[in-house]
């Protein structure tokens, strides 16, 4: 900002406030009168993967809540690449950001770069996906509670599944720590469904193309699969294309995670018996109230759980 805008915004601020706003895909900047009060702050985001739409919803999600306290929320795609990660967090650093948002692509390697950033005073924030390697302070972790969601999910299948039995397969994630909830919260679910059997965990990537694969080799292993649980809409919606291929479509129970857009329709048409749903725009917006009560000296809880819904295809009509 230069000299005579900083005037300028010095002079308005004491009639009626002043704005200056940066229109970017990436970059959002708006002052308020309440920018006064909260001060001129950037914070940066580093998102695991923005082509999927539950991270575009909690990016806007994030520059809305930030639009209130005149914060400049600048959010970049790490692309599911830990270096380019890294790189990110350090840009970040160089630019002097006010507070970092992380949703690690590997919670175990990311470690590194919240140290990076905890040595020169920055305060780190994880969403959706938290820190899981031993470095590293974090001052809050937001995120759907993912346990009570994969529970949600369990239950789905257990209504889902003819005569609440069968066996049935999970395509997983391992390496994400939110995904260990869900799976946990999804077999402590199925524990309590009398006559449903777990006979296969298979990493998909969190990719279609390789829950695709993982589901015909499934299919082949276990010939009167019952029922699939995707750990989220990509796993679960390239399950269904391979069931699909491979002339099951109406013989397998599908269950997904996030309810995004495609994974509605595919309820809506039957492809798909249901999802829970989480809300990434609440994570983004509650995300940003933390680093907000931080910047004023309060201390956010070190965990902060947003509640996970279901959707099915009574939903779709709504």
């Amino acid at each position: 900002m230069n000299k005579p805008f900083v005037l300028a915004c010095t002079l308005a601020i004491a009639v009626a406030g002043c704005a200056k706003s940066t229109d970017t895909s990436t970059t959002t900047t708006v002052a308020s009168p309440g920018a006064a009060a909260a001060g001129s702050k950037t914070i940066g985001v580093s998102l695991q993967n923005l082509e999927a739409p539950f991270y575009q919803d909690m990016a806007a999600g994030m520059k809305s809540e930030g639009a209130k306290f005149g914060y400049t929320v600048n959010v970049v795609d790490a692309a599911r690449d830990s270096a380019k990660q890294q790189s990110q967090v350090e840009d970040f650093i160089s630019q002097k950001v006010s507070a970092v948002v992380l949703t690690p692509y590997d919670s175990h390697a990311i470690g590194g770069a919240i140290v990076e950033a905890n040595k020169v005073g920055i305060p780190v924030f994880t969403a959706d996906i938290a820190n899981a390697s031993k470095d590293g302070k974090v001052v809050s972790h937001i995120a759907s509670d993912n346990v009570q969601g994969g529970a949600q999910a369990g239950k789905l299948m257990c209504a889902g599944l003819p005569g609440h039995a069968g066996t049935i397969a999970i395509i997983d994630e391992p390496e994400v720590t939110s995904v260990l909830d869900r799976v946990k919260g999804f077999k402590q679910a199925i524990a309590a469904c009398p006559g449903v059997t777990i006979v296969a965990d298979i990493d998909g990537g969190g990719e279609r193309a390789k829950a695709y694969s993982s589901m015909e080799d499934i299919m082949q292993s276990h010939k009167d699969l019952k029922g699939v649980f995707g750990i989220n809409d990509d796993s679960a919606l390239g399950a269904v294309k391979a069931i699909a291929a491979a002339g099951k479509q109406g013989q397998i129970v599908v269950v997904g995670y996030d309810a995004n857009p495609e994974a509605r329709t595919a309820i809506g048409n039957g492809t798909m018996y249901g999802d829970a749903i989480q809300h990434p725009d609440q994570i983004g917006a509650k995300t940003v109230d933390a680093i907000h009560d931080y910047f004023n000296g309060k201390t956010p809880p070190p965990a902060i759980a947003v509640a996970v819904g279901v959707y099915t295809k009574a939903d779709a009509g709504k």
